[in-house]
């Protein structure tokens, strides 16, 4: 996400980082690593909020020494080559169009809650969504810091309002269940690493922080806390509250506040939704055009619109989640396989900047560095086959792009060396 903001600071970062992150899923991910696993679910936050940390100082100190807007795929290209670099672009180029579906089949719950859609249409109104995506994206996107930080301070204090009643108003507790083995704890932590996705957006901001060497590390370290904690407390109050609803946290709220838990909770999903999947439609139109201009993708996403826009770019990406959409809701696809194989990718997108941080960065930051890496082979290891559609992203890819770049040499050769 990029953000274009002068002289932030620690708080404002924060507040930028927690919003990013929260998106569409922080009334709807918890959720799923309850059923995924129950009680264990709560362990599974507190091992990813802690061990993100390290990662999280990472890109901090990626982005105070290099910032660049590319972000991870600057670092990789600056440590290991433009092959290496283009990669990790290519491979998160693959993974939007697969994300940015599933965020829209999250917003789609909150649509749900608030208007009881029936079933018959409700591809209908998801693919409506994306027609909202042209419109906000045709003349380009302009998201507002304070728009952004008020709505993260509106989820924090619904959230902590909750959690006071709850602490003082009787509510049945639901019956105690085993804590599963280690096994389900890092599947459902592979599934919770979604909520952390973006968290390398800061790396695009580092320029206009007021003091990177001072402030960003901070910032990003306050914003990571913010979001575990949100989360935890999310799964705390479902585990607590017995409900039925379909979108867990609605019914909660309904219990502890006496109702319009949909129309809360819903506001507040369908803000998020709607600003997250802009955001990561527009940095996706963002890159196919640099990319573009670059030679890596057909010249004929170069053309922009009088806004700067590459409607082609964006037509084309609207056209491939609408075909994933549709394939995800005629074959019931599972949502949490969905968010898996997206998380897959960025456990590789970020195994590739910790690698990239070794040669970067100074001895003294291994310390963090390897935690790091172990970090993204734990979240692997958690996945298990669903790291399956990453893997063959980066074994599709990696050559195909090594060839584009002999052939491309091949031809600077053939233009710059004199007859004999």
């Amino acid at each position: 996400m990029q953000v274009q903001i002068s002289g932030i600071g620690r708080w404002q970062g924060a507040g930028l980082l927690a919003t990013t992150l929260l998106g569409t899923s922080v009334f709807i991910l918890p959720q799923f690593t309850i059923q995924l696993a129950g009680y264990g679910a709560l362990w599974a936050w507190v091992l990813l909020t802690l061990t993100i940390i390290p990662v999280a100082l990472v890109f901090a100190s990626l982005a105070s020494r290099f910032p660049h807007a590319a972000g991870p795929a600057y670092f990789v290209e600056k440590a290991f080559g433009s092959v290496a670099g283009r990669t990790i672009g290519i491979i998160y180029l693959c993974a939007v169009p697969l994300g940015a579906p599933a965020a829209i089949i999250m917003t789609y719950q909150f649509i749900d809650a608030l208007f009881m859609v029936p079933d018959s249409i409700a591809i209908a109104v998801q693919l409506a969504f994306l027609l909202l995506l042209y419109g906000l994206n045709f003349r380009g996107i302009h998201i507002s810091a304070t728009l952004q930080l008020i709505l993260t301070l509106s989820i924090i204090s619904v959230l902590g309002l909750m959690m006071m009643v709850w602490g003082v108003v009787d509510v049945p507790a639901m019956p105690q269940k085993a804590t599963p083995g280690n096994g389900m704890i890092l599947q459902a932590a592979g599934l919770a690493f979604w909520s952390f996705l973006g968290m390398e957006a800061m790396s695009h901001l580092a320029g206009d922080f007021r003091n990177p060497e001072k402030d960003l590390k901070p910032a990003i370290m306050i914003g990571v806390a913010i979001v575990g904690c949100i989360y935890l407390a999310c799964t705390w109050l479902i585990l607590s509250i017995p409900v039925t609803t379909p979108l867990a946290m609605a019914g909660v709220f309904d219990k502890l506040m006496g109702g319009l838990g949909a129309q809360v909770i819903g506001i507040l999903g369908l803000a998020g939704g709607v600003a997250t999947v802009n955001v990561y439609t527009a940095s996706l139109i963002r890159l196919m055009l640099s990319f573009s201009q670059e030679g890596v993708l057909p010249a004929w996403f170069c053309q922009q619109n009088r806004h700067g826009v590459s409607e082609r770019a964006l037509v084309s990406v609207l056209l491939i989640m609408a075909v994933i959409v549709i394939m995800t809701h005629f074959t019931d696809q599972n949502l949490e396989d969905l968010v898996s194989w997206v998380n897959g990718v960025f456990v590789i997108i970020y195994f590739a900047s910790m690698l990239a941080a070794f040669r970067l960065l100074p001895a003294k930051y291994h310390w963090v560095t390897v935690p790091g890496c172990l970090f993204c082979l734990m979240l692997a290891w958690g996945l298990g086959w669903k790291m399956l559609y990453a893997m063959g992203l980066l074994a599709v890819t990696t050559p195909l792009l090594w060839l584009h770049q002999v052939r491309t040499h091949h031809k600077k050769d053939e233009v710059f060396t004199p007859y004999n």
